[in-house]
């Protein structure tokens, strides 16, 4: 089975606005699924399929770097002239019903977006699956442009 995480690792320019941060065996980039701009995705630079077998190394990096990402991303929502309710931080694992490469997802959440899809949790991520728009690439790159400077 391809790997979508490992592919896009290899090439960074197909992800709207590129690479958003490298640190400590971790990636930071902006999501390509229809989770909505701003929403990025925090993935092992390696091919590990289950938490368990992360390093201690990729380890110890992982908490810090998901609350910097989550500052970042609650910061860059605010800059877009809407403020996230609440900013997700979320596991996922599987493609295809089999266990994938292991990456975060950090999303913002703002009031319009649950108003929109009547949903929160992961029952707006659901619907927002369902709904299958991804974001568009020009505000999704200025999205990731915002993360990249509240990140450095």
């Amino acid at each position: 089975m391809e790997c979508l995480a490992c592919d896009l690792n290899a090439h960074p320019e197909r992800v709207p606005g590129g690479r958003i941060a490298s640190r400590g065996g971790w990636i930071v980039e902006h999501c390509v699924g229809p989770l909505g701009v701003g929403t990025v995705v925090v993935k092992p630079v390696r091919h590990v399929v289950h938490l368990a077998d992360l390093e201690a190394a990729e380890s110890a990096v992982l908490g810090p770097l998901l609350a910097a990402v989550s500052r970042a991303v609650t910061a860059a929502q605010a800059e877009s002239g809407e403020a996230a309710e609440q900013v997700y931080a979320c596991l996922w694992s599987h493609a295809g019903r089999r266990p994938g490469h292991i990456h975060f997802v950090v999303q913002p959440v703002t009031a319009a977006l649950m108003e929109r899809f009547a949903a929160h949790g992961p029952e707006l991520q659901l619907r927002m699956f369902e709904a299958d728009e991804a974001p568009e690439p020009q505000g999704a790159a200025a999205a990731a442009e915002r993360i990249r400077r509240h990140l450095a």
